[in-house]
């Protein structure tokens, strides 16, 4: 199982702060993917993607075990 944290407007998007997915293995990619098919107007291609902790690059696998944290792009001054 893969834990996924939701943070800022993606909370409110998806209505939960976090969901297990009953998966065993997928890549960072596909689990955008997913976010974007579950959860339309998700945000894919400007999302960033941590996995236990560290930032992920779409090609990397994430395993069951791992926390995967949706980081939405920041702005402000």
């Amino acid at each position: 199982m893969i834990k996924v944290n939701y943070f800022a407007r993606l909370r409110e998007l998806t209505g939960k702060a976090e969901e297990t997915l009953e998966k065993e293995s997928m890549t960072v990619g596909e689990l955008l993917d997913w976010a974007e098919a579950t959860y339309p107007g998700f945000g894919k291609d400007t999302m960033y993607v941590a996995v236990n902790e560290e930032y992920a690059l779409k090609e990397d696998v994430i395993r069951s075990g791992d926390i995967c944290a949706f980081i939405p792009p920041v702005s402000g001054g």
